[in-house]
């Protein structure tokens, strides 16, 4: 049997690791990357980032839309969400709609003083 979690622990795990990204400097960022890591976009999450989980589910406050990106030509495929001193606490994957990252834009491809925009997201620990 594999390793599970009952729900509390799970949103024990969740606001430990959301409340990490509002430590040392806050705001928190969620930084969109190229595969080689180049950053391509960065909004800000309000203070806090997320709020307390519920069943393992922590959802996020407002986030600032980046309003003046520096584009690439190559398209977003990760993204890592980082306190406000740039210490990455969440690292995932950026997808087109549908790719099944773990972040899906509406395009990969982020052109230079582009507006990127993130209506919702929310992070849930393992079961």
């Amino acid at each position: 049997m594999p390793v599970t979690h009952p729900t509390a622990t799970r949103s024990g795990i969740a606001d430990y690791v959301v409340d990490q990204l509002d430590l040392n400097t806050p705001p928190a960022k969620l930084v969109l990357q190229t595969s080689g890591g180049v950053a391509v976009a960065t909004l800000t999450f309000s203070n806090p980032a997320f709020g307390a989980a519920a069943s393992g589910v922590a959802t996020a406050g407002a986030i600032a839309s980046d309003t003046n990106a520096t584009g690439n030509a190559s398209p977003v495929s990760k993204a890592e969400l980082r306190q406000g001193n740039a210490t990455p606490i969440v690292l995932c994957s950026v997808s087109g709609t549908g790719g099944g990252g773990d972040i899906q834009l509406n395009s990969t491809t982020i052109s230079a003083g582009q507006t990127v925009s993130i209506t919702a997201l929310t992070y849930t620990a393992p079961a």
